[in-house]
């Protein structure tokens, strides 16, 4: 039967899966809102308890700039602990249970920072910088192992353009609504705007906990649970294990890291151009023209582009869209390094990242295992992306080092060439893998996915 609703063309879902597909939207929505206004408060509060001082380590002084740069750094130890906490808990708990426990505890800590941020000291400064990256690094991983858990591969190509929208929607609302308050709320009052957002969550969470539960009742039973490696180890090994044992789980590494250093080396090719040709407040209104042209992009391929692309041409093809956006972008700046086409790489990168990309990169977990969903998935997640991270502010600084004048920065792109190379060969093969492991093969379309026999995400 064929529909004249403009929007079945862009959203598939059905009527059944249509109220468990608002929630998540709205969780999304929430969990990002919450980070766009944890991230700037926490960088303004950082850079201006160093900006006039600095920061003194072992006799070295640095810029409240150089200093963040080890903030960065240091996310990675954090990560690694948040790996194995994540882990051990989804041992124990599922779904809305580790959404009531993560939520939990921030709420918990946003009460503790509203008795110290109004005289911040060092410990403080540096806490709740790493404090709003464990944010996105916990509860992002959250909301996609509940939502990797509740669904079909075939569900989760109809669902994740319509959820993922919220996490695009979360990031424009949040973002301008900082913006425009920014210097009439001050920070204690954020951190309670903050916590109520938190509520919200648990709300939202419960909810669609309920009916993922309902759905799944609804199934027969799923295939016994993977016991996890033996000897029971480390819960962070116990990924690591998974992820080295998998040729599918290696290339969603490969997609993640090498991801995170391309985008480091645009941003910085961004940045320069921008430093380069403009000087004085039109610096500031040219990356604030950027931001927005970026996030209306965003917005516009995952209303419009994300389900379609899924649905139609499969999870495959919308792996690629991302490393193509970057390569053909890049190769522009090459060949004419000039202001906007500097400038236009920022959109190149994050209008694609936040929209197509994460929806289909997350429809990857789906077909796994419930140990890959919830232990892989937060090695990969929490350590591999920061460790990515790690290495790309180590690159940048050597690149701050080797390349000093401008023309020199679109050389860079043959640093970046390469690696898309492989991050496209990653792609096409995840894939085909993926492909291969959701061809239908009888039973049900439901909003709660049966699990896929143990090891089907090793070759």
């Amino acid at each position: 039967m064929t529909t004249n609703n403009p929007l079945k063309a862009v959203f598939t879902v059905e009527r059944s899966e249509l109220p468990f597909a608002l929630l998540m939207f709205g969780y999304f929505f929430l969990v990002i809102t919450s980070f766009w206004i944890l991230k700037p408060i926490k960088k303004s509060l950082f850079i201006e308890h160093y900006d006039q001082s600095g920061f003194d380590l072992l006799g070295w002084q640095m810029l409240a700039s150089q200093a963040e740069l080890l903030a960065k750094v240091l996310n990675m130890v954090v990560a690694f602990v948040a790996v194995v906490v994540f882990s051990w808990l989804a041992n124990r708990y599922r779904r809305q249970q580790l959404t009531f426990i993560f939520t939990g505890f921030f709420l918990a800590s946003y009460v503790a920072y509203t008795l110290v941020v109004k005289n911040p000291g060092h410990l403080t400064v540096w806490s709740f910088y790493l404090f709003g990256d464990l944010f996105s690094t916990l509860m992002v991983a959250t909301f996609f192992a509940f939502l990797n858990d509740s669904v079909t591969p075939d569900a989760a190509k109809r669902l994740y353009g319509l959820v993922g929208l919220g996490g695009v929607t979360g990031g424009a609302v949040g973002s301008l609504v900082v913006a425009r308050f920014i210097g009439s709320v001050d920070l204690l009052g954020w951190l309670w705007i903050a916590f109520g957002v938190g509520l919200a969550i648990l709300l939202v969470a419960f909810a669609a906990g309920r009916l993922a539960a309902r759905a799944a009742s609804d199934l027969p039973p799923p295939a016994a649970a993977n016991p996890g490696p033996e000897g029971g180890g480390s819960p962070a090994l116990e990924g690591a294990r998974l992820v080295f044992r998998s040729r599918y789980l290696l290339a969603i590494v490969a997609i993640v890291g090498i991801y995170e250093i391309v985008s480091t080396i645009l941003d910085f090719q961004f940045t320069s151009t921008i430093a380069h040709y403009l000087e004085g407040p039109a610096i500031g209104a040219q990356f604030a023209t950027v931001f927005a042209i970026t996030n209306v992009v965003a917005l516009a391929v995952q209303l419009v582009f994300t389900s379609l692309v899924m649905t139609r041409f499969g999870v495959g093809v919308a792996l690629l869209v991302l490393p193509l956006a970057i390569l053909g972008g890049s190769a522009g700046f090459m060949i004419l390094p000039m202001l906007w086409f500097g400038s236009l790489l920022n959109t190149a990168d994050n209008g694609f990242s936040y929209s197509i990309n994460q929806s289909a990169k997350e429809s990857l977990y789906v077909p796994t295992t419930k140990d890959e969903k919830y232990k892989a998935k937060a090695f990969i997640d929490m350590f591999v992306q920061r460790f990515a991270k790690a290495l790309a502010v180590g690159v940048s600084l050597a690149v701050t080092a080797i390349f000093q004048d401008f023309e020199s920065v679109r050389w860079l792109t043959a640093v970046t060439l390469p690696l898309i190379l492989v991050w496209i060969f990653a792609a096409r093969y995840a894939g085909r893998r993926f492909a291969e492991m959701t061809r239908p093969a009888g039973g049900s379309d439901g909003l709660a996915g049966r699990r896929s026999p143990e090891g089907a995400a090793a070759v």
